[in-house]
C-alpha cells in the first residue's frame, strides 16, 4: 500500500470513528475513557494534515515533467540518507560507519574530544535545565506542532529544546547556506581547519547560548565548511536526530516554498526523525527580517503554520528598534505564545498588546554594551507583584547569571 493510499484509509478511519461518537452523543451514551482518547487523537491527526497540506512544497519541474532541480546534489550532499547522517554524525564529532579516512585522522579524532567536551557542558548547564523548565512552565509550547524562531541563525540546538514535539522548525537569520565540500578530496590541512572553525562557530552558543554573530560569520566563511549547513546538521546528530534529506529551497512572492536549485535559493529544508521516527522538517532562511527587508513572502509563510508559539534570546534587542517593528508587531498578532528573554519583544509592547505574562528570573539589568536597552519597566514589574514570578536555575542569553538571568512567557488574553 502507498503512502498516500495509507493516509487516504487513515483519513477514513477517523472520519468514520468521528462520526460513530456524534451517533453515540446524539442518543445521550456516554463514551469509554479509551474512545474519547482516540477521538481527540484524530482530531489532532486531522489538524496536523491540514497544516501540512498548508505547507506544502512543490518541485519545479522543466517542461518534460522532470525534476529540473535537484536540492541535495546543488549544495554537495550525499545521495542517500545514511550517508547524510554520517556527515552529519561526523559534523558533530560522532562516531558512523562511513568517511573513514577522515575519522582516523588526528584532525578529527581532536574534533571529537572537543565536541565531547561540549556537549557534556551544554548538556549541564542548557539543554536539561531548559527542557525540564520547560516540561512543568510551557507545556502548550512544548506540545505545539511548529515553532517560529526569528533571529535564530543555524540554533537548532535551543529550537528543538524549547519544543521537542513540533512536527515543523521555521529559523531565520542572515547566515548564507553554502554548498559541503567534497569531504574525499580534501586535504588533511583543509579537514583540520575546517574542523577548528566549525568548533569555534558552536562553542559560544554551547557553552553560553548564544553565538557572537561577528565571530560565526569569520569562522563559517574562513573554511571549506561554510554556512549554516554544517552547523544545523552537526546540532541534529548531537540532539539525537538522523539527518534523512537536504534541499535548497526559495519563497515565491506570495510566500509559497519551492524547490530549487543552487541558484536562487533562500534557505534550507532539512528532513530528520528522532529515535522513534517521528519526521521533523526544520526550514532555514537567509532572511532580512528589519522593516527594510523583504519580509512578506516570509511573513505569509510563516502565517500558513497558524497561531503558533514564537521562541527568541540573544536577538541583540533588535526589536526594540523602530527599524524592526514589523516582525516585532507580526509577532503580537500571529502567535500564541512567546517564550523570549529580554532582549526580544520590549516590555512595555507586551503591556500596549493586552498580553498576559509571566516572568521568571530576577531581571535587573542588560549587559552594558547594549546601550539604550535598558528596562526599568521590567524591573519594577519583577518587584511589584503585577505577574507571576517564578525563580530559574540557570542562564540564558546573554543573562547568564541565574540570580539575575530573566524567561519572559507571553500569550494573547
Amino acid at each position: 500500500m502507498t503512502v498516500a493510499q495509507n493516509r487516504v484509509h487513515s483519513i477514513f478511519y477517523y472520519r468514520l470513528a468521528g462520526a460513530a461518537l456524534l451517533s453515540l452523543l446524539s442518543v445521550g451514551c456516554a463514551l469509554p475513557d479509551e474512545a474519547f482518547e482516540n477521538y481527540v487523537a484524530a482530531n489532532r491527526y486531522s489538524q496536523l494534515n491540514n497544516t501540512l497540506d498548508a505547507l506544502n512544497v512543490r518541485r519545479a519541474e522543466s517542461t518534460d515533467s522532470r525534476p529540473l532541480f535537484n536540492g541535495a546534489a546543488s549544495m554537495n550532499v550525499p545521495a542517500q540518507a545514511s550517508s547524510i547522517n554520517d556527515t552529519a554524525r561526523l559534523f558533530a564529532g560522532m562516531d558512523g560507519g562511513g568517511l573513514s579516512a577522515i575519522r582516523h585522522s588526528s584532525a578529527w579524532i581532536a574534533h571529537k574530544q572537543r565536541m565531547d567536551r561540549l556537549w557534556a557542558t551544554h548538556l549541564s548547564l542548557h539543554r536539561e535545565p531548559l527542557m525540564t523548565w520547560a516540561a512543568g512552565e510551557i507545556g502548550d509550547v512544548q506540545n505545539a506542532h511548529a515553532l517560529f524562531y526569528p533571529f535564530s541563525g543555524p540554533d537548532f540546538l535551543f529550537a528543538s529544546a524549547i519544543c521537542p514535539s513540533a512536527e515543523t522548525y521555521v529559523m531565520c537569520g542572515l547566515e548564507p547556506a553554502e554548498p559541503l565540500p567534497n569531504l574525499g578530496g580534501l586535504s588533511q590541512t583543509e579537514i583540520e581547519s575546517g574542523l577548528n572553525g566549525l568548533h569555534n562557530s558552536v562553542s559560544t552558543i554551547m557553552t553560553s547560548s548564544y553565538f557572537i554573530t561577528t565571530e560565526m560569520r569569520s569562522n563559517l566563511q574562513a573554511t571549506r565548511f561554510r554556512g549554516v549547513l554544517p552547523i544545523i546538521m552537526a546540532f541534529m546528530a548531537r540532539t539525537g536526530y538522523s539527518v534523512d534529506s537536504v534541499d535548497t529551497i526559495r519563497l515565491d512572492g506570495a510566500g509559497n516554498i519551492t524547490l530549487s536549485g543552487s541558484s536562487g535559493n533562500t534557505g534550507l529544508m532539512l528532513r530528520c526523525r528522532n529515535g522513534f521516527g517521528a519526521v521533523k522538517r526544520v526550514f532555514y532562511f537567509k532572511q532580512d527580517i528589519s522593516n527594510g527587508g523583504a519580509t512578506a513572502p516570509f511573513f505569509a509563510f510563516v502565517s500558513r503554520l497558524g497561531r503558533v508559539p514564537a521562541f527568541t534570546k540573544s536577538a541583540s534587542y533588535l526589536m526594540h528598534e523602530d527599524g524592526f517593528s514589523n516582525i516585532r508587531n507580526f509577532m503580537l498578532r500571529q502567535c500564541s505564545a512567546i517564550v523570549q528573554d529580554p532582549s526580544g519583544v520590549p516590555y512595555r509592547e507586551f503591556n500596549r498588546a493586552g498580553w498576559s505574562l509571566w516572568l521568571y528570573g530576577n531581571y535587573r539589568s542588560t549587559l552594558s554594551i547594549f546601550t539604550g536597552c535598558q528596562q526599568p519597566d521590567l524591573a519594577a514589574a519583577y518587584q511589584s507583584g503585577r505577574h507571576p514570578v517564578k525563580p530559574l536555575n540557570f542562564g540564558i542569553g546573554y543573562l547568564m547569571n541565574p540570580a539575575t538571568t530573566c524567561l519572559m512567557v507571553g500569550r494573547p488574553r
